[in-house]
Formats: C-alpha cells, structure tokens, sequence
C-alpha cells in the first residue's frame, strides 16, 4: 500500500510575525509524521501568500529554498481568505492524496493532524476540525458566533458547529469543490454540500502568539452576512413578510380611521404621522438595500472574473538541484531568474 501524500495549505496575509514560528511547528510535525510511516516524504506544506504588504512572502520563498518540503504560492493581490485558501487547495490537490488547511496562526490544534490522517485512512473523504468550547472568546464574539450558526440553520443551510477552515479534504472531494464555479463562495455551507462520507475531530483551540487577527468585527459581520445571502433567499422572504403584514396592519388601521372619519371624530396627530412615514420609509430602504445585495450577487457571477491570480508558483516547478540547500544570496538570484508566472484559476 502506497502512503499517503499530503499538503498542508496555509493562506498568509502579512503574517512575517508569526511565520517563523509556523514554519518551525509545521515543518516539525510533518517530518515526524513522515519517520512514523503515516504519510510519503512526498508530502509538502504549501504557503498561499495573499498579497501580503510585509516580507510574508519573501520568508516563505528564502525557506523553500533550504527545505524541499517548503512550498509557497505567490498571488497577485490580496483577494480575501477564502479564495487565497481556494488557490493553495486547487494547486495542490493534483499532486496530493489528501489536502488539510489551517490558518497560519496556529490557533488551531496541529497535533489533532495525526487523527485527520488516521480517519482519512479509515475512507473518509472530509475530516472536519471542530473547537471543542469557545471559552477564550469574548461574550460577544461568543454569543455572535452561536447566533450565526443557529441563524443559518434554521435557514437550511447544513454548517458544521464552531467548524471554521481546519479540515481535510481528499483529491476527489477536491475534484467536487472545483466543480462548484460560483464566484461567491462561502466554504463553510458548500463542503457539506458535496456529501461524501465525513467525520470531526474535536480539539481546544488556543491564543495566538504573534501577529493580529485578519478578521475584526467588521470582516466578521461583512463574512457572515455573506454566508447568509449566498446560501438562503430567507432574507428577503422576510422582507416580503414584513411587506405584507404592513399592508394588512395598513388596511387595518385605514378602515378604523375612516370609521372615525363617518362618526365625527378624527383629530390630527402629527406626531402618528411622521412615525408612520419614518417606519415605512426606513423599511423600503432596508428593502432595496437586501435585494440590491442579491443584484449584486448576480452581477458578479454574472462577469465570471476569475477568483485568484497567481503570480509565482513555487509548488508545481522543480527546485534546480544545485540551488537546493543554497544560502539566502543565491536564492535571490534564482527568485529574479525565476520570474513571473502568471496564470488564472
């Protein structure tokens, strides 16, 4: 039986602070999964930078240079975490058994990857990495995220509980992913989707140790938000709702006051009236602005631009033998010989 080839998917965004100590935890554990026989010395850790402003790139690349089993994808601008994680899984699925991505902060428990393998081995397609208590979070993180989950349920979209983008997927569930073409993908609802035989590990995840987080209250809300109108039209059946029961309420209230009207006893109520006219007016507007998401969402599917594009793939070509274990100098050298390559997905 042939072992199994893995590829540890890292998106990076500016992450020069903490990619040493990354490149040091994960280079660790894949070489120590390799002597104990659970995956080929053909396995590599790919690092998709995401357009970083920092020297992120230029570390994952000198690294490379000195380790085979250092791998980096260099994309042309920052196009958001999801798709930089698309980028690293597409490129590497073609020369992988299995693919796991995490994030490069190492929040996420590295030494539940033996077990990912093992249910791998078991014939699991999907491994899911799922925090087993959120008790280091903030309450109001905490209470959003649970909020989240439980809101996207009840809309019918199939998410896994406190499961972010730790997880292992093989190559023919990979094949299946690709095939999804939507522009807006939200991976968190489209994995399930795909509906081969899956299984979770659970595990404590922990602080991270240098850096910032990529993802502040803003990215956060714009993120679920996203989840939600690109999985349910729930949202604007709601409006549609609300539309409805106002025009009732409206008919309601119009019939009382014409009564009122016959029976000699209106008065003027400026102050009803204004209320009414902010409330119906704030209501349309929340209208317009839901379905215009959803234009938006069709406008952009509708252009099928491309999600990534890659600047420098440093995972699919052959390092040159007399540059491997070469010193930073000559790694530069070879970085300017090696040019651009740039190729769309």
């Amino acid at each position: 039986m042939e072992q199994t080839i893995l590829t540890i998917v890292v998106p990076c965004y500016n992450e020069e602070e903490v990619l040493p100590y990354t490149i040091s935890e994960l280079g660790g554990l894949l070489k120590n999964l390799i002597m104990e026989g659970l995956i080929s010395h053909k396995s590599r850790i790919l690092f998709v930078d995401d357009g970083s402003k920092d020297r992120t790139w230029p570390m994952i690349y000198k690294e490379g240079l000195r380790n085979e089993q250092i791998r980096g994808l260099k994309l042309s601008r920052n196009v958001g975490h999801q798709n930089a994680l698309l980028a690293g899984l597409f490129t590497a699925k073609d020369r992988s058994d299995c693919v796991i991505s995490i994030d490069a902060d190492l929040q996420d428990d590295i030494s539940v990857i033996r077990e990912f393998i093992e249910k791998f081995d078991e014939g699991f397609d999907v491994v899911y990495g799922v925090r087993k208590k959120r008790d280091k979070d903030s309450l109001f993180k905490r209470t959003t995220a649970e909020a989240f989950y439980k809101l996207m349920r009840k809309m019918g979209v199939d998410l896994i509980y406190n499961h972010a983008d730790y997880r292992l997927m093989s190559k023919r569930a990979l094949d299946e992913l690709e095939r999804f073409d939507e522009v807006n993908l939200f991976l968190r609802g489209i994995v399930p989707m795909i509906g081969f035989r899956s299984a979770s590990v659970y595990y404590d995840r922990r602080e991270r140790l240098a850096g910032e987080t990529k993802y502040p209250l803003k990215k956060m809300l714009a993120f679920a938000f996203d989840g939600i109108t690109s999985f349910s039209v729930t949202p604007i059946r709601f409006v549609l709702f609300i539309g409805c029961t106002s025009f009732l309420v409206s008919l309601i209230f119009g019939s009382y006051f014409l009564t009122l009207k016959f029976m000699g006893h209106t008065k003027t109520g400026w102050t009803s009236l204004i209320t009414s006219i902010w409330l119906i007016g704030g209501l349309q507007l929340i209208a317009i602005g839901l379905v215009g998401e959803y234009i938006g969402k069709i406008y952009k599917e509708s252009k099928r631009r491309p999600k990534f594009s890659v600047d420098i793939d440093f995972y699919n070509l052959p390092l040159p033998d007399h540059l491997k274990n070469t010193d930073r100098e000559e790694g530069e050298t070879f970085g300017r010989d090696f040019g651009t390559l740039s190729e769309t997905n």
